[in-house]
């Protein structure tokens, strides 16, 4: 049992070695992205909602 596990950790470290990581500005540069592809997809969906509520409140009316 502890020789599986001991294998395990060594296949797992030697899979790790041939990871590649991003550098710190790639990570910053894709976390700025993806705060403002967010920011901007809320604001369509925040005016879209605006736009069919109050279609729909024309429509009840």
């Amino acid at each position: 049992m502890i020789a599986k596990v001991q294998k395990f950790i060594g296949e797992v470290l030697a899979e790790m070695k041939k990871v590649s990581w991003t550098t710190r500005m790639e990570l910053v540069d894709s976390t700025l992205i993806v705060i403002f592809s967010s920011f901007l997809l809320g604001i369509f969906v925040g005016v879209i909602d605006f736009a069919f509520s109050k279609g729909v409140a024309v429509i009840i009316r």
